[in-house]
């Protein structure tokens, strides 16, 4: 039974044959919620005579050689038509709306997409994204990418234009300690630039902390000893190039240890896991099930982790991982690219084992506040959609008589809110 049960969480989640109908009831009660969004790229408000916002994100899609996108991220989607009329009234007008509210533009967005808070995904934040309506998540990939990358930026088209970003913000995170350069001993960079970071992004007030490496490498995380990864970091810390298998040593060790060294200081930690994106991805590397040794590392358990965009498309590989106590999941940029239905085949799985584990979240993004879709938009497009799919999912597990109308609207609360709220210690109400 058990080897059954594994093959079967490696096939992609049956979706919803249809859009199905929403007990009016339960609709009118998820509407009514005041979401908390785990996963979410806001802009800062525009400023007149100041540069773009380039701190949205540490590794923009916009540095990526062009990759086909899923169609529902197509500026022709109808749905954005939908919200930009319902936003503004019409497109031309978001500018105007901007300016209206000025630094309140952001906390009037998550007005409009039914947000009480949003956990913002930056390198930094600043004004118009501060608490209590905006929680930072602090990107953390830079600490594992001491040394020299040349080699490792030589893989693939990809990679060769996203590691001078990680080479740039350890060199804004090296500078936030007065530091030049890293230590050359492991125990140094550890004492001195790894905790001190942590630390720092804690006391400036993050919640958590933000994994991409998935665009980099794989998520097979190994084992190895502070020994080994003493050895390459001393070995190279003061000049020469790794080998992508000493490399390697050297981040797995450093996963590790940030993570534990994060869950000491209470600090949630973000791992990307979906399919997504670029035209040189290694879709391989981001399955969630790559990630159970580090999981079920007992020095682990100490640290809550959550799988942004739910794996996608293996969800029932997540759905897995949501059985180790400290893991969680979200649907984020599910509910950009999946149709109502789709995303409701996949709520009832994960609802239906593990509803204390779900997490709603949008992955609302843009390059600058002047793309034809902007992050309002693209947030606002998920939220409907997820409310709907959840609905969906709740009737349908109402209708077979596998939970009652107040688990139905309990568990909806759970989804939206509660479970996040508990997660990073926000206000349940």
């Amino acid at each position: 039974m058990k080897k059954l049960y594994w093959i079967v969480a490696l096939l992609p989640a049956v979706p919803a044959a249809a859009q199905s109908p929403v007990d009016s009831g339960l609709a009118a009660a998820i509407a009514q919620i005041r979401a908390i969004d785990n996963h979410a790229h806001p802009l800062l408000p525009p400023h007149a005579g100041m540069p773009a916002d380039s701190d949205y994100d540490a590794l923009p899609l916009a540095a990526l050689p062009p990759f086909p996108l899923p169609a529902a991220f197509a500026p022709d989607n109808p749905q954005y038509a939908v919200a930009w009329r319902t936003l503004y009234g019409d497109s031309s007008k978001r500018a105007q709306a901007m300016t209206e509210h000025g630094d309140g533009w952001p906390t009037w967005a998550l007005d409009q997409m039914g947000t009480d808070i949003m956990l913002a995904n930056r390198v930094a934040v600043g004004p118009g994204l501060m608490p209590p309506r905006f929680r930072w998540v602090a990107f953390i990939d830079p600490l594992l990418f001491p040394l020299n990358t040349s080699l490792e930026r030589a893989a693939t088209p990809d990679v060769r234009s996203l590691y001078p970003h990680e080479e740039r913000i350890l060199g804004r995170y090296l500078a936030a300690l007065h530091l030049k350069m890293v230590p050359t001993t492991l125990d140094a960079y550890l004492s001195a630039v790894v905790g001190p970071t942590l630390d720092r992004v804690k006391r400036d007030g993050a919640v958590a902390i933000k994994y991409e490496v998935a665009y980099l490498r794989g998520l097979d995380f190994g084992n190895p000893s502070r020994a080994a990864a003493a050895a390459v970091y001393a070995r190279y810390a003061s000049g020469g190039t790794p080998t992508h298998a000493e490399y390697k040593t050297l981040e797995d060790f450093l996963f590790r240890e940030i993570g534990r060294q994060a869950g000491k200081r209470g600090l949630v930690v973000h791992i990307h896991s979906a399919d997504i994106a670029g035209g040189f991805y290694n879709v391989t590397g981001s399955q969630p099930l790559l990630l159970e040794g580090v999981f079920n590392d007992s020095t682990l358990r100490g640290t809550r982790f959550v799988l942004l965009h739910g794996g996608w498309p293996q969800t029932r590989q997540t759905l897995s991982m949501l059985g180790k106590p400290n893991v969680y999941a979200d649907f984020s940029m599910m509910d950009q690219m999946l149709s109502p239905a789709v995303l409701a085949g996949v709520l009832r799985e994960w609802l239906g084992e593990y509803p204390d584990k779900v997490l709603f979240g949008t992955d609302a993004f843009a390059d600058h506040n002047e793309d034809p879709v902007g992050w309002v938009e693209t947030g606002w497009v998920a939220a409907r959609t997820a409310r709907r799919a959840l609905g969906i999912a709740l009737t349908g597990m109402m209708n077979d008589g596998e939970i009652s109308r107040d688990r139905a609207v309990q568990i909806a609360q759970m989804v939206m809110r509660t479970n996040a709220a508990g997660l990073y210690g926000f206000p349940t109400q």
